[in-house]
């Protein structure tokens, strides 16, 4: 048998040469599946970053879509200079004189601006018809009584005759009665001597306590008429200690209580401070102002303050209570109604009511409706409703800040109304 023997496989049998194209196919293969890996792992690493751009961009755009905010949240702060609120200074008491009398003045012994004491003498009126009526009743009082002895004594006897069997029991009764009648008689004579002796009394007008007459309407010889409102003799008033009166906005109301103590400047800003000590409150609110009125004592010792004086209360920082303060835009005005834009964690916006108090200028108090902790929407559109989706801003806005320490606009200073009657204690 002939072997052939081709170059490249010398000394090989011939056999192994039947296994060339099987060992041809299985390198095929390979070729396939590592060729099919690399264009695989080559489509892949072309397709992720496409993708990923894809991705972003569509996110992108669903961030676009959402419209962007500034946020801002409330501060709490209050005026550096407190709270200055008007007040009106009265005495401690005071007292207009009128007579109890009719007659003329006799004499007056005080001038305004004398200081008198507790019953000191004021005045005297001349009452000759008083006097009259007094004399009278004098001698109507000594008739009764004596009339009554008369009736005692008859009385006496005819109930002996009775008791003898001189005189009937008719007769008897009728002597207990004129008795009787007698003593009825004596004793109303003697209520009204007692009555027209009190009514001389007021002959002489005195002071119903130590004070200052501020008045004095009299002269004499002047027909002076007895409760006559609308002719005073004299003003009284007591001037140490002295009340102040102000009042307090609804909002600070609670901070108040008995026991502190305020500055009290009357008369120009550089005028002098005085402590004055909360005394008592009208624990209501004023439903015409939305104030409270509250009383202060103040010591007057040394009769500096005059009653009657405009003053002014300071109420320090410390008793105020720490107001919510946002900036002017980031109200909404709708209607009646003012309201903020509150972005919570999810980003979704809720319009709340608020209720501004002060004014700052370029911020506003806010007295409910929003927290410390709330982002509050600066520059709201027209059209932000309840429900819509916002981003934050990167960038946020600056937080509220603290009011000037100025005094509050006119407007938020509280109307003052007149004080009560002095004379409530």
């Amino acid at each position: 048998m002939n072997t052939t023997t081709y170059p490249g496989n010398a000394g090989l049998p011939s056999d192994e040469h039947k296994t060339d194209p099987v060992r041809a196919r299985r390198r095929f293969r390979r070729v396939l599946i590592v060729g099919g890996a690399v264009v695989l792992i080559a489509l892949v690493i072309g397709f992720i970053p496409r993708l990923r751009e894809r991705q972003t961009a569509t996110a992108d755009t669903k961030q676009l879509a959402i419209p962007a905010v500034a946020v801002v949240s409330p501060a709490a702060s209050t005026p550096g200079s407190g709270l200055n609120l008007p007040a009106e200074v009265r005495p401690w008491q005071e007292a207009s004189i009128f007579s109890r009398v009719n007659g003329y003045l006799k004499s007056w012994l005080v001038d305004i601006g004398a200081h008198v004491e507790k019953d000191q003498l004021l005045a005297e009126i001349d009452t000759p018809d008083l006097d009259q009526q007094l004399a009278q009743a004098r001698s109507q009082a000594a008739l009764a009584q004596k009339s009554l002895e008369q009736a005692k004594s008859t009385n006496v006897k005819w109930q002996e005759l009775f008791h003898q069997g001189v005189v009937s029991e008719l007769d008897s009764e009728n002597m207990a009665t004129s008795q009787a009648t007698n003593q009825a008689n004596t004793e109303a004579f003697a209520a009204n001597l007692r009555f027209l002796e009190q009514e001389v009394a007021f002959k002489r007008v005195t002071a119903p306590f130590a004070g200052t007459i501020t008045v004095r309407n009299v002269n004499v010889g002047d027909l002076i008429t007895a409760n006559n409102t609308n002719f005073e003799m004299f003003h009284i008033q007591q001037r140490d200690p002295l009340r102040v009166y102000f009042r307090i906005p609804q909002t600070e109301a609670p901070n108040i209580a008995v026991g502190q103590t305020f500055d009290v400047q009357v008369g120009a800003q550089s005028a002098k401070t005085y402590p004055g000590k909360v005394i008592s409150t009208s624990e209501a609110v004023s439903p015409d102002s939305r104030t409270m009125l509250v009383e202060l004592q103040v010591d007057n010792s040394k009769n500096e303050i005059l009653p009657g004086s405009y003053a002014t209360v300071r109420v320090p920082d410390i008793v105020l209570a720490k107001p919510l303060i946002l900036p002017d835009n980031t109200l909404i005005f709708r209607g009646k109604d003012q309201q903020v834009g509150v972005v919570d964690a999810k980003g979704v916006v809720q319009l709340r009511d608020v209720k501004v108090g002060r004014d700052f200028g370029i911020q506003s108090e806010i007295l409910s409706g929003v927290t410390e902790s709330d982002k509050v929407i600066v520059n709201p559109s027209d059209s932000l409703t309840t429900g819509t989706i916002v981003r934050v801003a990167a960038t946020p806005a600056s937080s509220a800040a603290p009011a000037s320490p100025a005094t509050p606009a006119p407007s938020a200073t509280p109307s003052f109304s007149p004080s009560p009657a002095v004379g409530k204690k």
